[in-house]
């Protein structure tokens, strides 16, 4: 997978900061890998049901090249202070605390461990738009970067699908993040102006064409920090690992993707737990919405999908437990204004990124409005931009 790109002004900037960093530029690689959306499908992941993501034009970039000996040298355009991240191919197990550099060990392992040859050190330097911490995937942005940038530099052919899930492995196994595989799966095939419908139990997928007509997908970002591994993430997975359980003592299935809200509710007897009931009907509730957005966003029916979108950030609120005031101000602010279909929170959640479906010519005034009442809840601004659906982690061959 490559992408043909003319030589910007970022790419001569970063070049002469490998040089700098690295003593000079020659046989550098470049490389990109997006952000993502998720337009609606939220924590259904792990559950075996539907998500609808599209990877967006903000994103990593990295230069990269092989080095002779077994070194590995790393360096962040966003952690400055940190200097030059050094470690060899023969440490790759020992974390680095809470580093960048443990998604590049992570990714090094993972690779290795399928059965893939990485014998040479390399240099890599990155800088990342995505604000850390949007629920945008950051970290998934970046494992699938490495995974491209490897791939490419040690000429290993890695199936994308494999890549992907090495990613996911990666967060999971590595980092202790018990994440599906929605936001891997995303930047991994990710196309440009399509959302991809994903049935994680079976990993069959539809590109579909993202035609918003007259509207605008808005991104908010909360600007408060969150940090998955120390969320409420892990619990939120193990609470509805638990229902599905108790449900399984009757019902014979392997996820909670699996059920219709209607067996659901005849059987949540099973479950015999208020809070894990909740958890379970978001799970089972949200699959289902998303199958009915997916028809009606195919269909043209936006004012439809806006409706899903609004009832998803109800269930994520009511439910799951996992908005928050910023996060709730943002989207049900957004939900009143004049010109917006509908708006829910996008992401993990507890912090991160909420989205509204906004009519073109409203969007100014929408920032204005949804920012001032936010900045008067909760004591801080919030950051707008509207989303433009892009392609997915690329080499990039350069135009000069």
């Amino acid at each position: 997978m490559s992408t043909v790109v003319e030589n910007s002004t970022v790419l001569s900037a970063l070049t002469e900061k490998f040089a700098e960093v690295f003593g000079d530029s020659a046989e550098v690689e470049y490389f990109f890998s997006p952000g993502r959306i998720n337009l609606i499908g939220e924590h259904t992941d792990y559950n075996g049901g539907f998500v609808f993501p599209a990877s967006i034009t903000i994103g990593t970039t990295g230069l990269a090249r092989l080095r002779k000996d077994s070194k590995v040298k790393l360096y962040s355009e966003n952690f400055p202070k940190l200097g030059v991240i050094e470690f060899d191919l023969a440490d790759v197990e020992k974390k680095d605390g809470e580093s960048w550099s443990n998604y590049v060990k992570g990714m090094i392992i993972m690779l290795r461990g399928a059965g893939y040859t990485l014998d040479k050190g390399f240099e890599l330097l990155i800088k990342g738009e995505i604000p850390t911490a949007s629920g945008l995937s950051s970290s998934a942005s970046l494992e699938l970067l490495v995974g491209a940038v490897l791939d490419d530099l040690f000429k290993l052919n890695v199936p994308r699908l494999e890549l992907v899930q090495l990613g996911q492995k990666t967060e999971n196994d590595f980092i202790g993040v018990n994440s599906g595989i929605l936001d891997q799966f995303a930047i991994g095939f990710g196309e440009v102006k399509k959302a991809i419908l994903l049935d994680c139990n079976t990993l069959k997928y539809e590109m579909v064409p993202c035609e918003l007509r007259d509207y605008d997908i808005v991104i908010m970002n909360t600007n408060k920090p969150r940090a998955l591994t120390e969320s409420k993430y892990n619990e939120r997975f193990a609470e509805t690992r638990e229902a599905l359980k108790r449900m399984q003592t009757k019902l014979n299935i392997k996820a909670l993707g699996e059920l219709s809200n209607e067996e659901f509710d005849a059987n949540t007897d099973l479950i015999g737990d208020e809070t894990l009931i909740k958890r379970a009907r978001h799970a089972v509730y949200e699959n289902n919405r998303t199958k009915v957005a997916q028809k009606a966003f195919v269909a043209g029916d936006l004012a439809q999908f806006g409706q899903l979108l609004n009832a998803s950030h109800e269930s994520l609120k009511n439910d799951y437990e996992v908005t928050g005031i910023e996060l709730d101000t943002l989207a049900e602010t957004a939900q009143k204004q004049h010109g917006v279909l509908g708006a829910r929170m996008t992401g993990a959640g507890f912090g991160g990124c909420a989205i509204a479906l906004v009519a073109h010519d409203k969007v100014a005034d929408f920032e204005k409005s949804v920012g001032a009442e936010y900045e008067k809840v909760v004591g801080y601004p919030a950051s707008f931009y509207v989303a433009q659906i892009g392609s997915g982690a690329t080499k990039l061959n350069l135009l000069n």
